[in-house]
């Protein structure tokens, strides 16, 4: 009867450590970003793993389409919005935790052109920008990509949004704009500054005056029943070594 209350014991302490084990070693964060921040977040995601053994689990998208999914309960733990609107989106619907959510990083907003097709502009109300090249426009789109409201924004105070809205082709994430213009299927794009430095097959005409549109800036805040990870990856995101990364990349760090 002992040895049966043994063998008992053994069992069940087996399967303790069967359950248990996997659940530490899977240990994970998952991080829903701007697509802009792919490069950037890819770099600081291994660097995280390697220094705590977490794995970082990451989707890039426009900030609309990942807030959307977010709400509509996706698993993510982290999200990083390419402006606030998407951001105060989830937080109005109380997908955030409040308390974590600050302003991570700004950028800038630049027009681009396929690689050795560039052409001359002049960032002001008196340049005929719709004769200045054939062709379409790529950028966000106009409506809900934060890259496309800032641009709509910008053509629109400089007095350039009527003679071009017609050419213009939306699409569904800031890294698209770039790949059309990479290939040629656009003439022109406006990303952001970041994109157009880990373009190679792409060249920067000319930067959008800051004034021009509201300010570019990323937030970032845990969503909401997220894990513990969450915060520490948050925390993480300030670290110098994840501002090395941003900075490298083009990003401005808030409250810089």
């Amino acid at each position: 009867m002992l040895k049966t209350y043994f063998s008992g014991l053994l069992t069940a302490l087996a399967l303790l450590a069967a359950v248990s084990s996997p659940a530490h070693a899977e240990q994970k964060v998952t991080v829903y970003a701007a697509a802009s921040l792919t490069n950037a977040i890819g770099d600081i995601a291994a660097q995280y793993e390697k220094a705590k053994g977490v794995k970082v689990v990451s989707s890039f998208a426009a900030s609309s389409a990942l807030a959307k999914q977010i709400e509509n309960g996706a698993p993510a733990d982290v999200f990083i919005s390419a402006d606030s609107k998407w951001m105060n989106y989830l937080q109005d619907k109380n997908k955030l935790d409040k308390a974590s959510r600050h302003d991570l990083l700004g950028n800038h907003l630049v027009l681009i052109a396929p690689k050795g097709q560039s052409f001359k502009v002049e960032m002001d109300k008196s340049f005929d920008f719709a004769k200045a090249f054939d062709g379409k426009l790529c950028t966000g789109d106009l409506e809900s990509v934060p890259a496309g409201i800032y641009a709509k924004q910008s053509l629109t105070a400089l007095g350039w949004w009527n003679a071009i809205k017609s050419r213009i082709v939306g699409t569904q994430d800031v890294r698209a704009s770039l790949a059309f213009v990479e290939r040629g299927e656009c003439a022109a794009g406006i990303v952001y500054q970041t994109d157009a430095k880990v373009s190679s097959k792409s060249d920067t005409v000319a930067a959008f005056p800051d004034t021009s549109h509201d300010p570019i800036v990323y937030p970032v805040a845990a969503v909401a029943g997220s894990q513990d990870t969450a915060k520490d990856f948050i925390e993480y995101l300030a670290s110098p070594e994840a501002s090395a990364i941003f900075s490298r990349y083009g990003f401005s760090l808030a409250g810089h």
